[in-house]
């Protein structure tokens, strides 16, 4: 595996294991407001903890072409609007377990639209390690005899939105600067969602005090961070391959729920988070030859 390559997927593990937490913190957060004022607050956040980092290197080379970047983070902040939405509207009518499996969908969904848009051959690693992944998300989220309701829909939209999104953004990531393109990629989605929050909900300062800690992870970590370095590693890593390094955030959201908020993991959640990894590592081992080194 190349260096590039393997320096890549270390960065959306990363990534993985910030979203992973980010779902303690939405919880939490959903306690005090509704769900497009978290996410438009969180998005207006991740849009501040951005600037400095444009400010400093913008009198750097980047030999990126400004030209489309603003149609381009137009079109991904809209699909990352929805798929936020769909997944924040969704866990108001079901289950954090179950939102959590159907979200990781994604991961199956992913191949299927690269095969789709001709963007990357998937190898049967990949394949192997999606098969084991969901059976894993599967076993780690979904507990027996549960039905599909609204609220199971909703996150299934934002499932498909989600592997939209790492399809454009894999599309995207080579031709403009990281931190611009989640910039303005931010600002679509906390404006849209601002906006809907304006027509639907309730602004309370004391509420949006108590949910500060949230707020802030939320936001500078798990949009103003994560969203650029995810910009950045799938440089290298395509879209099939990153979806199956994600999916490592179901892991992460039920450990950090385990040691935070005292959720208790059965012994066949325990054998789905095993799964899940085997599939991560089978991903990994069984790459594209254009990955290993010559």
């Amino acid at each position: 595996m190349k260096v590039s390559t393997f320096k890549s997927d270390f960065i959306l593990v990363f990534v993985a294991t910030i979203w992973g937490l980010a779902f303690v913190a939405q919880r939490i957060g959903m306690d005090h407001m509704g769900p497009f004022t978290f996410t438009g607050l969180r998005f207006v956040l991740g849009c501040l903890s951005l600037l400095p980092i444009i400010f400093l290197t913008k009198n750097r080379p980047s030999g990126k072409n400004r030209d489309g970047l603003l149609k381009s983070g137009i079109i991904s902040g809209v699909i990352l609007f929805f798929a936020m939405s769909f997944q924040q509207v969704g866990l108001v009518y079901t289950t954090a377990g179950k939102a959590g499996f159907i979200t990781g969908l994604y991961v199956v969904i992913v191949p299927f639209l690269s095969l789709f848009f001709k963007q990357d051959k998937t190898s049967f690693g990949t394949w192997i390690g999606a098969i084991f992944a969901i059976v894993g998300m599967y076993l780690l989220s979904v507990t027996r005899n549960q039905d599909i309701n609204f609220g199971d829909l909703l996150v299934l939209f934002s499932a498909v939105g989600f592997a939209f999104h790492l399809i454009v953004i894999g599309r995207f990531s080579n031709r403009f600067n990281t931190a611009q393109l989640s910039l303005v990629q931010c600002m679509v989605c906390a404006g849209l969602s601002l906006l809907v929050a304006v027509i639907f909900e309730t602004f309370i300062l004391a509420d949006i005090l108590n949910a500060s800690i949230p707020l802030l992870y939320g936001g500078v970590l798990s949009v103003g961070v994560a969203y650029s370095l995810q910009i950045y590693g799938q440089k290298n890593s395509p879209a099939p391959h990153a979806a199956i390094i994600f999916s490592l955030e179901s892991v992460i959201a039920a450990i950090g729920g385990w040691i935070i908020l005292n959720e208790i993991l059965s012994g066949r959640a325990i054998f789905g988070c095993t799964l899940m990894m085997a599939g991560i590592l089978i991903s990994q081992l069984v790459t594209k030859k254009r990955h290993l080194i010559p």
